[in-house]
């Protein structure tokens, strides 16, 4: 079992250290040869290999993977569909109201997301449940109560178990590889932030612990704002 950990923790070392170097070196060349405007990667597979693509036209031919349908309900009892993501920027993170662990620094990292774009109907905030058996409408309401949660585009989503499992692993890639051999009865439990375009492509992968990594997420929206734009 601690062999293991300590293999899935080398792995997502090596995911996170790749895209460092990817950004890096992305960095690099636009002081050189590319245009000012420097688009981020897709990532098309669970191994997270960054994609670079010079027109928006090869999208859809290269990048078929895109998040799948999904219907939950919120801290508001709303109902929260893919619908909801349409033509919008979204991050998306897994976390559950009873972790003490991880969870209470992913949910003040998600903050510092609201903050920066504080009424932006054009960025959306889903917070998946992975408890969903546990977190019923009532006591997300109460933690986003507790933890100062008040956007309107931040959604903390419950709802069926095998549903969620499902989008977090073969969607949001959100344990990688590894996450396509297992299935529901497998407890889900990552520290990853997902960014995800308005075509609902993954384009970032984050570790919602770090501050660091908050504040590259947040230049890599308002990077994504001006695709769109």
């Amino acid at each position: 079992m601690v062999c293991s950990a300590q293999k899935i923790a080398s792995m997502r070392q090596i995911v996170f250290l790749s895209s460092s170097f990817w950004y890096f070196l992305v960095g690099c060349l636009s002081c050189t040869q590319q245009p000012a405007e420097t688009r981020l990667p897709y990532y098309n597979t669970p191994d997270f290999s960054p994609i670079f693509l010079d027109s928006r036209q090869d999208v859809f031919q290269k990048i078929p993977h895109t998040i799948g349908n999904f219907s939950f309900t919120d801290q508001n009892g709303a109902t929260v569909t893919q619908k909801s993501i349409e033509g919008k920027i979204h991050v998306a993170d897994f976390f559950f109201t009873s972790c003490g662990t991880i969870c209470p620094k992913m949910t003040r990292h998600m903050q510092l997301i609201e903050k920066a774009f504080p009424n932006d109907d054009h960025v959306i905030l889903l917070s998946y449940s992975v408890t969903p058996w546990i977190d019923s409408v009532a006591r997300l309401k109460t933690y986003s109560q507790t933890n100062g949660i008040h956007s309107k585009n931040w959604h903390l989503l419950t709802g069926k178990k095998s549903e969620i499992y499902q989008l977090a692993r073969q969607s949001y890639f959100a344990e990688e590889e590894l996450g396509f051999s297992k299935d529901s009865t497998n407890f889900l439990h990552t520290e990853h932030f997902l960014l995800v375009d308005s075509q609902k492509r993954i384009r970032g992968i984050y570790n919602g612990t770090l501050e660091l990594d908050m504040q590259q997420l947040i230049a890599d929206i308002r990077a994504l704002k001006k695709e769109t734009d």
